[in-house]
């Protein structure tokens, strides 16, 4: 068994090998957390710390990693990842949760480099169930590691104006949603990169397989916005009190999905302002943050 100190020279190590490009320059700002949910997360992690010291197989190292990220130390968390790489280079999970962290701190090119070895690892494979590390409230999982891959892959090319690759990847992540969840967050994406790309009518076809009363568990906030790219919801009834809490990922999520509709409907006035409203907020590490941001500094045009 290891001891404390040989533990800790293993985590400095992973924290010491991100420390290149563009993990060493990339912005930080860590989550505010209640002071109940940070020592719930601290004794998370303090475990998943104890579960290493134990052994150091992929499985120990997947949940250090996510449990640092968690405090916001997502630098660290990248070389935990990274170390576990060094190991076990064929393990398609590693790549999925560095490549989710190096979008967190804007490092998309190696996001995008991560998240496509990681889909080329698990191309032909049996999917599976990705265990949450903060189950929602019925404790029921809603995501897949292949869902996941073309989540995020998804995203990262999204986030980089590359939107026809994007697309690729969306409709990748499309064939494996197989729950309300996953449908209602993949076709979110899906439709926006769609019409990014002037693509008008394949989006609208796309919000053919989202019907309404789905059983949503964790991604009501996307369900909402996808009903108002059916006509069903208007902007204002989802801006709401949403606007006015920018704090929460909610708000962050909803003001950039209502802004970029707003963009893409030629309205780029009212998205800016939106756009600028969520970035004034604390969500930093949220994806409706983080693309409103991309937004903001790009300034990229709509096709």
């Amino acid at each position: 068994m290891r001891t404390l100190f040989a533990l800790l020279l293993c985590l400095c190590g992973a924290a010491a090998s991100a420390r290149a490009g563009c993990v060493e320059s990339a912005p930080q700002v860590a989550p505010s957390l209640s002071p109940e949910t940070r020592r719930d997360f601290e004794a998370r992690l303090a475990r998943a710390r104890e579960e290493f010291a134990r052994g150091t197989d992929a499985e120990r190292f997947i949940w250090l990693g996510r449990r640092t990220a968690y405090l916001g130390r997502y630098r660290e968390a990248v070389g935990i990842f990274t170390e576990g790489l060094k190991k076990f280079p064929a393990d398609a999970r590693l790549y999925r949760h560095r490549g989710h962290r190096l979008i967190t701190l804007r490092c998309f090119d190696a996001a995008v480099k991560d998240l496509e070895r990681a889909a080329a690892l698990v191309r032909g494979r049996p999917d599976e169930v990705e265990p949450d590390g903060l189950p929602n409230a019925r404790g029921v999982p809603t995501s897949t590691l292949q869902s996941n891959v073309w989540y995020h892959l998804g995203l990262a090319r999204y986030l980089k104006g590359d939107f026809r690759r994007a697309l690729a990847a969306y409709r990748e992540a499309e064939k494996v949603s197989t729950n309300p969840d996953m449908l209602v967050s993949t076709t979110h994406w899906l439709y926006m990169t769609l019409r990014r790309l002037g693509r008008e009518r394949e989006a609208a076809a796309t919000l053919a397989a989202v019907g309404d009363g789905l059983d949503v568990i964790e991604n009501g906030d996307y369900y909402r916005l996808v009903k108002l790219y059916q006509g069903k919801l208007k902007p204002t009834e989802l801006l709401g009190e949403d606007v006015k809490a920018p704090d929460t990922v909610g708000g962050a999520t909803v003001g950039y999905g209502v802004g970029n509709w707003f963009l893409y409907n030629g309205r780029r006035e009212l998205a800016e302002q939106l756009f600028r409203r969520v970035t004034a907020g604390s969500q930093w590490a949220s994806f409706g943050y983080i693309a409103a941001e991309a937004e903001l500094e790009a300034k990229r045009p709509r096709r």
